[in-house]
């Protein structure tokens, strides 16, 4: 998914769309994780403490992970 990187206020901001919002269960002031990945040249984006109860947080990690790696793949499967 491409995104625009704009100014709002005295912030640069990316928009994020609402459908990964609500796949990840983010609404405005909830807190996530930004980290730089040098090697890969990317931002990764992490939702914090929003783990669903009884799941392993190192489980979600991977699956978040997994999807990620073939998003792709996944959304043409999901349109058949």
């Amino acid at each position: 998914m491409v995104r625009k990187i704009f100014k709002t206020g005295n912030s640069i901001v990316v928009s994020l769309p609402k459908d990964t919002l609500d796949f990840l269960g983010l609404v405005e002031g909830a807190e996530v994780s930004v980290e730089l990945d040098r090697e890969g040249r990317r931002i990764v984006i992490t939702p914090v403490g929003t783990a669903l109860p009884g799941v392993n947080e190192e489980f979600a990690h991977q699956v978040a992970e997994f999807i990620e790696q073939y998003r792709p793949a996944l959304e043409a499967l999901a349109q058949r």
